[in-house]
């Protein structure tokens, strides 16, 4: 019955039962009566109830608690047309108004008609016993409605369109979902539905009649756009470089791709900005947010809070109660953030960051200041209340985050609803993206503080944006850079290999007995049998230390033997091996299996968790786990990240990876007792300075690097970049704009 992978088999029957259905996203577990058996099958098969005629097409999967099932990837559905299936179908509910009793004597009534009947006749419904007009009228109502719904989803479905793609677009476009996507495919990938360019040129030549060639370079330029958004991290690109991908992708001429341009810019779904003498293009909503955040900065910067003829006693007072002496560069720190109101705090590991800010929170809470502490990840913000002895929050959550009908934030701390505080200090500003920025500031109460801490020689945000180097070289925001490693911090290599990399120079890779240890292999295969090694014995043994907690590998590339794709399926086969009575999903390629390590891979605020008697909502890019049940028949797994018990429906694990290796850009935020990084065969454009130098300053205990020094020598060597286009210190060197 195990079909090949790319192989497609096809059953037809009749819905017996629907043992689970989740409404918000169509997924759903049903019973088959198909070829004189009875199949499990699962799949988005939104609306199905008891009686269809289903025709689905998919594959079979074998779980090893729950048996064989069938994975439907696309459905057909056709009303029932026997009394048998109309009794089934009526009985289940999906009709308000009918119950199992009033079915049966519609049936008894009306037999095959009854679907005539309640469509067209509906008011001889009446002569049932217990029907009166008014309820026959409302039964037919319902009928139709769900029959529209089906109508729709049919018609769709002729498109080529999966049933997941059908759900959506009905939902976006309602009853003339057919038509709409009939004119122009490409409104599909326009919208809010996560369906891709790609994806909507395939279900354009299902089509039977061609779409208009505009709508195919309009949604082909945005796509453009928005894969460099998204993908690369910029926030704008010039026009002019945007042409040839733009010409080589939809075969156009570049006379074509401006007209596009212009096209767009009219319709406001691109923004047109001119700095000197290049012009670049926004997509709105990030335009919005990069000159939003630039106003507010100018907006603080314009009104600073009253000085502090005591300040300098006061320092002088927390020396002596603290037994410290504060280096220059620390004591112009606390001077500025409370004599100005707005700094950037930045600096390397053990220069002293931790004390700085201490200090600037002692000064602020003696003046009766209400201080808020907010980083991006939640291990950040955990760390950040672990150095301070305060609580501290992500950004997410001191913004109060809700969401909309396509899963955007919304922050119910903004403008009109400010936070409660005097000062907000956000740690790890480096990986906070323009858009999370600009909603922050917003959140700001007029007069208040912002103390922005971060370290530039890290990696930049994952999201659009170059934050911290755009505030930072813009000049107009006061910058102190701590560079003094302090000498208790020079006791750890992993320091002074930290401070050594981002000025050029070679590690010291000789030590071996201290806390960054370097291990020589001569090939990938060699480097990575010696990090699963590292993690499922070595370390294991040496320090107590497990993957589940305390070690993390940390790899520049996803490919290779050395990447996290290979690195996760040994490290899961090594850790985590298949046993008796551990349950096993299967999704988008991945085995899940309970105990595995895994992480979020995109921002999920519908997922519930509970922490401490305490219920939330929301799982976020980046964050970490470990897989600790799958419930197959409630559709449901439980992830425990940190302290956060969270509920997901088993569809969502296409929404995971494994996290026994991850990318050093995935660890953005995070620090480990033990890092492994694998420095052998990386390819040329992931071989730069500031991968090694972050993955480096990850590590709270214990540094391995596995491989070759010639690599981490190049790493070290190479402090190019792939350019970033922002235009955050372009908006703060003009004057303020509105919009």
């Amino acid at each position: 019955m195990e079909n090949g992978q790319n192989e497609q088999i096809e059953l037809n029957g009749i819905v017996e039962d629907v043992t689970f259905r989740n409404d918000d996203t169509g997924f759903t577990v049903l019973v088959l009566a198909a070829n004189g058996e009875l199949v499990t099958v699962v799949g988005v098969l939104p609306g199905i109830t008891c009686g269809e005629n289903l025709r689905v097409r998919g594959g079979w999967d074998f779980h090893p608690a729950y048996g064989r099932q069938f994975r439907a990837e696309l459905c057909e559905r056709s009303m029932p047309k026997t009394a048998d299936d109309l009794l089934k179908y009526l009985s289940s509910g999906i009709i308000k108004g009918i119950g199992p009793s009033t079915a049966i004597k519609i049936i008894e009534k009306f037999g095959e008609n009854t679907f005539d009947v309640m469509e067209n006749q509906p008011e001889r419904l009446a002569e049932i016993k217990g029907i009166s007009e008014k309820k026959a009228l409302e039964i037919s109502k319902n009928f139709k409605s769900q029959f529209a719904v089906r109508e729709v989803m049919i018609a769709l479905e002729r498109f080529g369109m999966t049933t997941s793609e059908c759900l959506k677009a009905y939902m976006a476009f309602g009853v003339k979902a057919p038509e709409t996507v009939e004119e122009n495919p490409y409104i599909l990938c326009n919208s809010d539905l996560g369906i891709s360019f790609d994806r909507a040129d395939e279900i354009a030549e299902n089509l039977p009649n061609k779409t208009d060639k505009i709508n195919r370079v309009l949604a082909g330029v945005i796509h453009v756009v928005k894969t460099n958004v998204y993908n690369n991290g910029h926030t704008c690109l010039p026009r002019k470089q945007m042409l040839v991908p733009c010409t080589q992708l939809l075969d156009i001429s570049e006379d074509e791709a401006n007209e596009a341009v212009d096209e767009l810019i009219r319709q406001k779904r691109l923004v047109s900005e001119t700095f000197g003498d290049k012009e670049y293009l926004f997509l709105h909503q990030i335009y919005r947010a990069e000159i939003n955040a630039s106003n507010r900065i100018l907006q603080m910067l314009a009104f600073p809070p009253a000085g502090k003829l005591t300040l300098q006693r006061d320092i002088d007072n927390i020396e002596i109660a603290e037994g410290i002496k504060y280096e220059e560069k620390q004591r112009l720190a606390i001077t500025t953030a409370i004599q100005k109101g707005i700094l950037i705090l930045t600096g390397g590991p053990g220069t002293g960051k931790t004390t700085t800010l201490n200090g600037i929170l002692r000064i602020m809470e003696s003046d009766g200041l209400d201080v808020l502490l907010t980083a991006p990840t939640g291990r950040a913000a955990k760390r950040m209340s672990d150095v301070t002895g305060r609580d501290a929050k992500t950004i997410h959550r001191l913004l109060e985050v809700e969401w909309d009908s396509h899963d955007r934030p919304i922050f119910s701390r903004n403008q009109t609803n400010p936070l409660e505080c005097h000062a907000v200090i956000v740690d790890e500003l480096s990986m906070v993206d323009v858009s999370l920025f600009s909603s922050l500031l917003d959140a700001l109460p007029i007069g208040c503080r912002l103390i922005m801490v971060g370290d530039s020689d890290q990696l930049p945000a994952v999201g659009a944006g170059n934050v911290l180097h755009d505030l930072i070289e813009s000049g107009r925001i006061p910058v102190v850079e701590l560079k003094e490693v302090f000498r208790q911090a020079m006791e750890s290599v992993i320091v002074t290999n930290a401070h050594k990399i981002v000025s050029g120079e070679m590690p010291d890779l000789t030590v071996r007995d201290r806390d960054f240890f370097f291990m020589e292999r001569k090939t990938p295969y060699s480097a990575a049998q010696t990090v699963v090694e590292l993690c499922a014995s070595r370390l294991p043994n040496a320090y107590g230390y497990t993957v589940d907690e305390k070690i993390q590998v940390l790899c520049p590339s996803r490919k290779g033997e050395t990447g996290t794709n290979n690195l996760n399926r040994l490290l899961q086969a090594a850790i985590n091996p298949p046993a008796k009575g551990k349950k096993e999903i299967k999704t988008a390629g991945r085995l899940f299996r309970e105990g595995d390590k895994v992480m979020q891979i995109k921002n999920n605020y519908n997922v519930m968790w509970e922490r401490d008697g305490e219920e939330g909502s929301g799982i976020f890019n980046g964050d970490i786990g470990i897989l600790k049940e799958i419930n197959q028949p409630d559709g449901t797994m439980r992830i425990l990240f940190d302290d956060r018990d969270a509920v997901y429906p088993i569809e969502s694990a296409a929404e995971l990876e494994h996290a026994y290796a991850v990318t050093v850009h995935k660890s953005q935020g995070n620090e480990f007792d033990a890092v492994i990084m694998p420095v052998i065969d990386i390819v040329a454009q992931l071989a730069y300075r500031n991968i090694l130098y972050t993955a480096v300053t990850r590590a709270k205990n214990i540094m391995i690097t596995v491989g070759s020094e010639e690599t981490i020598r190049a790493m070290v060597n190479n402090n190019k970049q792939t350019k970033r286009y922002s235009a955050l210190k372009k908006f703060l060197l003009r004057d303020g704009d509105s919009l």
